[in-house]
């Protein structure tokens, strides 16, 4: 079922991002739906400010007036969120509310799927698929942030370092 969570971006009054997702995760919490909302996330981001000559970090809203929800949209659920404290509506035409594309989430950043491979540096795999597939390789780096490995493969009597997606290779 959590399969069919989805993220929604829902319209807050200017200044209640943080109240909102405060809100919403003690209703979740008092009314037992940690099953249908997921998660409630607002977006930030840390920037350098220069005043006076002197920088300093803050931490910022990316989206200012707005929080994403993962959740499994049902009545239930459209109604709590949509009548919280802060919250003016979902984004989407209408009252309708309009899922964010996997693209969108992925481009956003708050859901962060754990990646696990089952091969290490210096083993030996097999291209999946891709131009190179059935290719044989030696795995040179593995970024699990990024999802790409690194293999050395012999082309055309030369060794050549290929950028993958870590679903295109599996060990041998």
């Amino acid at each position: 079922m959590i399969d069919s969570a989805k993220w929604y971006v829902v319209h807050t009054y200017s200044g209640y991002e943080n109240k909102v997702k405060t809100n919403l995760e003690k209703i979740i919490e008092n009314r037992g739906l940690e099953e249908l909302i997921l998660k409630v996330e607002v977006p930030l981001e840390e920037a350098i400010e220069k005043k006076d000559d002197v920088e300093k970090v803050v931490t910022r809203k990316i989206f200012p007036g707005y929080v994403l929800i993962k959740m499994i949209m049902t009545d239930e659920t459209w109604y709590i969120i949509r009548n919280t404290t802060g919250v003016t509506g979902f984004v989407g035409p209408g009252s309708k509310p309009v899922a964010l594309t996997e693209e969108e989430v992925a481009a956003l950043g708050v859901d962060i799927k754990e990646i696990t491979v089952d091969y290490q540096v210096g083993d030996s795999v097999k291209i999946t698929s891709g131009p190179f597939a059935n290719q044989i390789g030696i795995v040179d780096e593995i970024d699990l942030t990024t999802g790409k490995v690194k293999v050395n493969v012999v082309l055309f009597g030369r060794k050549t370092v290929l950028e993958l997606d870590y679903t295109q290779a599996e060990t041998m």
